[in-house]
């Protein structure tokens, strides 16, 4: 990986947008610090439009898609969007048909049951009652840390169920469909944005931080990682084009500073 530092003006110039997870990679230690929330204004006042891509639950994403300045949000690991219309109203997206999510919510009870009984210490994540479509086991973030053989453990029990499974830096995230961060960030391009994903990649890059960002670092040519993406090295095949010194929020906003300053 390369340090971000030595990205070229060119580079710097083309970018009109910027797809970011959150946690770990724009939150440091649970918090987005001032710089960080910052740097998402600073972005705003050039143009730049940032999309956040996350795991988070629906509910986060209601919020976040209102207060912050940003042109939309993908949640739950591509299960829906959410973004202001021209009116300043709020509008969704769902991948899943209604039909689809009763089933999928049955065979993920079952599975909760499952890791909960051989990994006590584990826990469901505590925005659990505001997700529309997934599990998210936490393993971390409010509860002791589990080992990440226990963690990988998990994602079997997911497996086993015939559901996708995800490592993020906090939880495991699993869900019954085809639908994962990639598709629906290329959905929300085509429906909201107006364009191919596909035909303006020179013009956007990606930047995440853990195991579930995978697909979006092999797609976007312009991929990031912030420093603390080296603890996931071993479970990483497909890592990111470039990395930033800081770690989590301080390295997006170390990604932002630089971007900025090369432009001209």
């Amino acid at each position: 990986m390369l340090n971000f530092s030595e990205i070229p003006t060119e580079f710097a110039n083309k970018i009109e947008i910027i797809f970011c997870d959150i946690d770990d990679t724009l939150s440091y230690k649970g918090k987005i610090l001032p710089e960080t929330y910052s740097s998402l204004w600073d972005l705003h006042k050039n143009n730049i439009k940032v999309v956040p891509i996350t795991g988070r639950c629906a509910g986060w994403v209601d919020h976040i898609v209102r207060f912050w300045p940003v042109s939309g949000v993908i949640g739950e690991n591509g299960s829906l969007y959410m973004y202001m219309d021209k009116k300043n109203c709020l509008r969704k997206r769902y991948y899943l048909e209604n039909h689809q999510v009763q089933e999928s919510k049955r065979k993920l009870e079952l599975i909760k049951n499952e890791v909960l009984i051989q990994f006590p210490t584990c826990n469901i994540a505590s925005d659990q009652p505001y997700r529309e479509f997934d599990l998210a086991i936490d393993f971390c973030e409010d509860v002791p840390a589990l080992p990440m053989k226990d963690v990988q453990k998990i994602v079997k029990i997911f497996e086993k169920y015939g559901a996708t499974a995800k490592i993020s830096s906090i939880h495991v995230n699993g869900w019954f469909g085809d639908f994962d961060k990639l598709k629906m960030t290329e959905i929300f391009a085509n429906e909201v944005l107006g364009f191919d994903l596909k035909g303006k990649l020179d013009t956007m890059l990606f930047i995440g931080d853990s195991p579930n960002d995978q697909p979006m670092f092999e797609f976007f040519q312009n991929s990031v990682g912030v420093a603390n993406i080296t603890k996931f090295s071993d479970l990483i095949t497909k890592p990111p084009k470039y990395i930033t010194k800081k770690k989590s929020g301080k390295g997006f906003a170390e990604l932002v500073e630089i971007l900025l300053k090369k432009r001209n």
